[in-house]
């Protein structure tokens, strides 16, 4: 039942397009260390051509995605149809960490929606794409994107989201550096 193909095909953008969630997957190296999992919604997600996508990235509770990317580039981001017809998409690839001082920041940004509490953009170089059935993955009907993580950095404000990203975004769970540890910005 799976497809396995070498680029973002038309007819898997406009997939693409029509999701209102995605899902991150990104592990270190260590065996004993944490695979992540992360999911993702607020209209962030773009294709920057058949064999490029990319995220832009709000601050959150921490940055594992940032940290393995850092130590070892693998990401695949998966979408679900919960609506018909049934389809999983799997994009494999190798990602990379953007963060405002970034040269490339100022061409990638205008991509995106403006949000509250941009922390970073991810990128990712496909180099598999693969579909599925879907078949077990039940109905769910869209009611909208919730507002709290963009409220929450519009009232604490740039100051206060940089602050909460020295304390909680510098360092994941199994004790990695993330490329915010290194940013400019952060010491500002």
């Amino acid at each position: 039942m799976a497809k396995v193909l070498d680029v973002i095909t038309e007819e898997l953008q406009k997939f693409i397009i029509n999701q209102k969630i995605f899902f991150v997957g990104t592990a270190p190296l260590s065996c004993t260390g944490h695979v992540n999992l992360s999911p993702k919604g607020l209209e962030s997600f773009r294709i920057l051509s058949p064999h490029q996508v990319g995220y832009l990235d709000v601050t959150g509770s921490g940055n594992e995605t940032s940290a393995h990317l850092q130590e070892n580039g693998r990401i695949t981001l998966m979408f679900c149809a919960f609506q018909e017809p049934a389809c999983i998409l799997r994009l494999y690839g190798q990602g990379q960490t953007i963060l405002p001082d970034s040269p490339d920041w100022n061409a990638l940004y205008p991509l995106f929606p403006p949000l509250p509490g941009t922390r970073q953009i991810i990128i990712a170089d496909i180099e598999r794409v693969q579909t599925s059935c879907g078949f077990g993955v039940p109905l769910y009907e869209y009611q909208g994107q919730r507002d709290i993580l963009v409220n929450w950095a519009s009232k604490k404000g740039e100051a206060g989201v940089k602050e909460y990203q020295q304390k909680n975004n510098l360092i994941s769970i199994d004790g990695l550096s993330t490329p915010l540890s290194k940013s400019q910005n952060l010491g500002d």
